[in-house]
């Protein structure tokens, strides 16, 4: 079985989910904070910017692979994972920016929920074909 659709989109969103992560260490050095956030609201921003994406990242990769494993056909693989790679990026610029309501962060939010929501469903048809 190959999911070569599915592998680009989680490496893409890989370097991504490093790209944040590097991002919390950096803080975590400036304002000397080991565990938690130590009351900073920068360092509690990008841990949150982080975290949402390991809460729905996978999911969607999981759903992505399925779909691909299903025999989905490329444009609608390539359509799930560009919109899922746009609607993260999205997300955490919205949210780096302010803590507070942003279209990007809206943008994100609503997006990924889409995704999800359509891989889910797309996966079901799959299944009752």
């Amino acid at each position: 079985m190959n999911l070569g659709h599915t592998a680009l989109y989680a490496g893409l969103l890989g370097l991504l989910l490093v790209a944040l992560s590097y991002r919390v260490a950096q803080r975590r050095i400036r304002f000397r904070v080991g565990v938690g956030a130590g009351d900073n609201p920068d360092l509690e921003r990008a841990i949150r910017v982080q975290a949402n994406f390991t809460e729905y990242v996978p999911l969607a990769l999981l759903l992505l692979a399925l779909y691909e494993a299903g025999g989905a056909p490329g444009w609608a693989l390539h359509t799930a994972g560009v919109a899922l790679v746009a609607v993260r990026l999205a997300h955490a610029v919205g949210l780096t920016q302010s803590a507070g309501r942003s279209a990007p962060r809206f943008i994100g939010a609503l997006g990924t929920w889409l995704v999800i929501v359509a891989l889910s469903l797309a996966n079901i048809g799959q299944t009752l074909a």
